[in-house]
């Protein structure tokens, strides 16, 4: 079995780092926070007390870190430390150009490969994300597949651009929803009427995701993908969503929380006038 070391254990890092703990392979873990890795550290993984020293004897490194900059500042710690033959499995929504500027860092014998998720907590828990994996990524599939169904979407930085694709549907989805049941609360028309004929509808999975217990997705990671997404290409209806993300993100009690609270905040938000934007 592998030796795998996994690089950030937040809300999704943590179950998925579980998988592997439950597949039998030798695991070593970090987290900036290094109280996150206790558990895991009682179900049997060693804590590492740096990137360093997480990486130094793995065959597959796993990062799943909040964004680029934590991405490029942990590959500035682990890239000269990466044994020949082993696997950079990069993981954290990034988009593609982070990924081509990682590949160029990455020194010979090392192979990279980008392979973001598709779905929330609830997925990682189960064993049921969605993987997309791009570049070579032949070698690793099988330590992916432990996850959830993997997708090879071509060369290296596919994954990447294909999860910003994703994001932006869903996120997106999310915001017109929102702004769905903002006009329905306008007219006078009860929350569940409008949810329930909007569920029925060609929204109907972003009016489940819209109003999702038990998962978590920030408001601050969805303004920081739509920032991505938007970069990219020009988007005016994302550059709409992206302000009520940002709007939600502002608000200390909504910031790190999942998008469904930003639902509510879109539904309720006030002009400087104190009327409805």
């Amino acid at each position: 079995m592998e030796k795998i070391a996994f690089l950030g254990l937040g809300h999704m890092g943590e179950p998925m780092a579980r998988h592997l703990l439950a597949a039998g392979h030798p695991l070593t873990v970090w987290n900036r926070t290094a109280a996150k890795a206790d558990a895991l550290v009682g179900a049997g993984a060693r804590a590492a007390a740096d990137p360093v020293d997480a990486v130094r004897e793995a065959d597959v490194v796993i990062t799943m870190l909040a964004g680029p900059d934590a991405v490029r500042e942990i590959a500035g710690a682990i890239l000269p430390a990466l044994r020949s033959g082993a696997y950079w499995v990069e993981m954290s929504t990034v988009g593609p150009d982070v990924v081509r500027e990682l590949e160029q860092r990455v020194p010979a014998g090392v192979t990279l490969v980008d392979a973001p998720v598709m779905g929330s907590t609830d997925k990682a828990v189960a064993g049921q994300l969605g993987i997309l994996a791009g570049g070579d990524a032949a070698g690793v599939e099988h330590v992916l597949a432990r996850f959830g169904p993997v997708t090879r979407t071509g060369g290296t930085g596919t994954g990447a651009a294909l999860k910003l694709v994703v994001n932006t549907a869903v996120i997106g989805g999310v915001g017109l929803v929102a702004e769905a049941m903002r006009l329905a609360d306008a007219l006078g028309l009860s929350e569940a009427t409008a949810r329930d004929a909007l569920a029925k509808g060609p929204l109907g999975g972003a009016v489940a995701r819209a109003f999702a217990e038990g998962v978590h997705f920030g408001s601050d990671l969805a303004v920081k993908d739509i920032a991505l997404a938007t970069e990219a290409a020009r988007l005016p209806a994302m550059e709409a969503v992206r302000g009520h993300f940002e709007a939600a993100a502002a608000d200390p009690d909504v910031v790190h929380e999942d998008i469904s609270r930003a639902v509510t905040h879109i539904r309720t938000r006030r002009d400087a006038q104190g009327g409805r934007t």
